[in-house]
């Protein structure tokens, strides 16, 4: 059982991917969403932050040599794979600005930047996938400034 932030927990559904970490073997263990548990509790945080946490129900995939002297109440950090995707197009998400309705980045054409629209889909905060607007090999601007607009000269750094 893994305790999750309840915020955290809506994300989650039963049999996603679940790999266990940092729990004292030498490569993850692999383990697949049973139960989201349909009712939160609170707990207190190593800060003293009263947060409400709801209890996810993983069982283990791995083989049981793997994992068998792991025991009840042990320690270890899950990794829930909330989407993956093979030949995924992405950015930084600092590089993806809000532009009229929707998004768009600037990319590096002759020294000038230029504004793109582009459509994106998954996000984790860090990066965020592209699927349309640029094609892998562009160059785009990572934390553009307030400076930096249509037609600019800009200079790699």
């Amino acid at each position: 059982m893994v305790d999750v932030l309840s915020m955290d927990a809506i994300k989650i559904q039963t049999g996603m991917r679940v790999l266990f970490e940092r729990w004292g073997g030498d490569a993850p263990l692999e383990g697949i969403v049973r139960t989201v548990e349909p009712v939160g509790f609170t707990k207190v945080s190593a800060l003293g932050v009263e947060e409400q946490r709801v209890w996810v129900v993983v069982a283990i995939t791995s083989n049981v040599d793997q994992w068998q002297r792991l025991g009840d109440g042990y320690r270890v950090e899950a990794r829930f794979i909330l989407w993956d995707e093979d030949d995924v197009l992405q950015l930084p998400a600092s590089s993806v600005f809000r532009y009229r309705d929707g998004w768009a980045v600037f990319v590096i054409d002759g020294g000038r930047a230029q504004r793109r629209p582009v459509t994106i889909g998954q996000r984790n905060g860090l990066s965020v996938q592209i699927l349309a607007g640029v094609d892998s090999g562009d160059r785009v601007l990572d934390h553009p400034s307030d400076e930096v607009d249509e037609g600019v000269s800009v200079r790699a750094r």
